[in-house]
C-alpha cells in the first residue's frame, strides 16, 4: 500500500501530485486495469465437451463430403 506523508509548508495540490505520480509509478491502476477484462479458464469438463462436439462435427462433415451433400469449399 502506498504512503505519502504531507511535508512542512507544502500544499494539497502537490500532495495529490506526488501521491498521484507514485500510484503511476508502482502500476496500481495498470493492474486493475488489466484485470478487468480477465475472462476466467473454463472448466475441464465443458473444454472435453467442446473437444468431443467438435470431432463429431468434423466426423459429419467429412461423411456428408464423401456422400456428395456438401460440397469442398476448397475447390
Amino acid at each position: 500500500m502506498l504512503e505519502v506523508k504531507r511535508k512542512n509548508n507544502e500544499s494539497f495540490d502537490s500532495l495529490l501530485r506526488r501521491f498521484s505520480r507514485r500510484v503511476q509509478q508502482s502500476g496500481v491502476v495498470n493492474e486493475v486495469k488489466a484485470g478487468k477484462f480477465r475472462q476466467p479458464k473454463d472448466s475441464e469438463r465443458k473444454v472435453k465437451a467442446r473437444a468431443i462436439y467438435r470431432k463429431h462435427m468434423m466426423s459429419r462433415r467429412e461423411y456428408l463430403r464423401r456422400i456428395g451433400k456438401l460440397e469442398d469449399l476448397l475447390n
